[in-house]
């Protein structure tokens, strides 16, 4: 799959201007005998980007036929590749054995519609305020800050200074015990990485700090009267 996907980014990529250049790079790639820029004519321009390999189907233990995800433009394709594969008697090689495919890429998955979870707001209204300073230090590296919201014998790794906290945007709590799973939303601030620009009204997007809305799930643990985040990952799906 690496193989076809390598493969893949050289043969998606082409210009007049490249054509030489694209015909040596496929070369490590072909059977011999095969036409050097793989059936095209040298006329147009394609390019492609995220590229992945995507699935396997093998016809027996040499043959396989993969297919490969990439993207031009705003399309989402598949790449199909016939491959050859010698075995340890050969050198355990693989060969492109045959013309590439391009096929549509499968449409988005339907999405079931999740049932809102029961909420405990008296302990979302709780969790607010601290969570507000977790996630300030979380973002900023602040050790020290960020220690005194994790639950002892617990340990949080930081973002260390790559994004700023801007808003707690939402705390989705569902209801149980001293223990509990929850969701935060969170927005933050995308650091330029450059001065402010000298007009305060210019309109530059690239000079004017970004934010992202991102959502994480927390384990977090109730000790008298404050509670304590165990753990922090991705939010997965929110219901």
């Amino acid at each position: 799959m690496a193989f076809a996907a390598q493969f893949a980014g050289v043969y998606l990529n082409f210009n007049p201007t490249d054509a030489q250049s694209r015909s040596g790079k496929l070369a490590a790639f072909l059977a011999e005998g095969m036409d050097q820029q793989m059936w095209w004519d040298g006329f147009g321009k394609m390019a492609a980007v995220a590229i992945q390999p995507y699935d396997l189907q093998a016809s027996d233990s040499r043959n396989a036929v993969i297919s490969v995800a990439f993207q031009t433009g705003a399309r989402r394709l598949m790449l199909s590749v016939p491959i050859y594969y010698s075995g340890d008697e050969g050198g355990r090689r693989f060969v492109v054995s045959g013309r590439p495919a391009i096929l549509p890429a499968p449409a988005p998955a339907d999405l079931p519609v999740l049932a809102k979870p029961e909420t405990d707001d008296v302990a979302a209204g709780e969790l607010r305020t601290q969570l507000s300073d977790f996630f300030k230090n979380y973002a900023s590296g602040e050790t020290s800050g960020l220690q005194r919201y994790v639950a002892p014998g617990k340990s949080v790794q930081s973002l260390g200074g790559a994004f700023v906290f801007k808003e707690l945007k939402e705390v989705v709590v569902p209801v149980g015990g001293a223990t509990r799973e929850i969701q935060a939303v969170v927005v933050w601030e995308v650091p330029t990485g450059a001065a402010p620009p000298a007009d305060p009204n210019a309109t530059d997007p690239s000079a004017v700090a970004g934010t992202l809305v991102q959502a994480y799930h927390l384990t977090v643990e109730k000790q008298g009267d404050k509670w304590y985040v165990a753990d922090i990952r991705g939010a997965g799906r929110v219901g």
